[in-house]
């Protein structure tokens, strides 16, 4: 397939390719690709070379149909200006980039050892014991693993706590930037195609997988 480069264009991933690039530490290409572009202080322009390196690939046309694959997604985006990252204190900012994930404006960020980070909505002995959660609950996908990703075919380790009509009241969806593993807590209605968690994922990448 031949392919035209829009060259003039700068590149970010969408909600959804930022997602993607979080939600699994297994560095598949297009992963690698997608975190490339959240390590910077601005977003980059694209290039014929610049994608060559990203994508680490061997052959111009390589790099140009992982590309391809990944605009087919609807997991890369591409802008006129560029896009500066999200500015400020990482902790000053998680707040006002947790808000808009849930209809219910209740979201936290936990560490991998149980402890939050930061949270919106919630008061902190429920943060708290939210974030505990998490840990065991990364702890049971792991011990779940088999069954759960390779038996099952299950491409996510996300938990929610749903009603009876499958709405999540409470999701708990993991985070990997580098070697650090997050939990995203939403209370409510995940609201995760939004250009908050796009940043969000930039903010963290900035400042872990640099």
């Amino acid at each position: 397939m031949r392919y035209r480069l829009l060259d003039h264009q700068f590149v970010l991933p969408s909600p959804g390719g930022a997602f993607y690039s979080v939600a699994d530490p297994e560095p598949e290409p297009p992963r690698r690709l997608l975190r490339r572009l959240l390590v910077t202080e601005i977003s980059h322009r694209l290039s014929l070379p610049a994608l060559v390196e990203w994508a680490g690939a061997e052959t111009e046309n390589e790099a140009l149909d992982l590309l391809y694959h990944l605009q087919t997604l609807g997991w890369v985006e591409g802008f006129a200006e560029p896009r500066p990252a999200p500015q400020g204190a990482l902790e000053d900012l998680l707040p006002g980039l947790l808000e808009p994930l849930s209809s219910s404006r209740k979201a936290l960020l936990a560490d991998g050892q149980g402890f939050y980070v930061a949270a919106t909505g919630f008061n902190h002995e429920t943060a708290v014991e939210l974030a505990a959660a998490s840990a065991d609950l990364a702890s049971l996908y792991e011990r779940h693993r088999g069954l759960l990703k390779r038996n099952m075919g299950l491409g996510t380790s996300a938990w929610a706590l749903v009603d009876a009509a499958g709405n999540s009241q409470a999701g708990f969806w993991p985070l990997y930037i580098a070697d650090q593993r997050f939990v995203l807590i939403i209370g409510g209605v995940p609201r995760l195609n939004q250009p908050a968690f796009t940043d969000l994922t930039w903010a963290l990448s900035k400042r872990y997988a640099r």
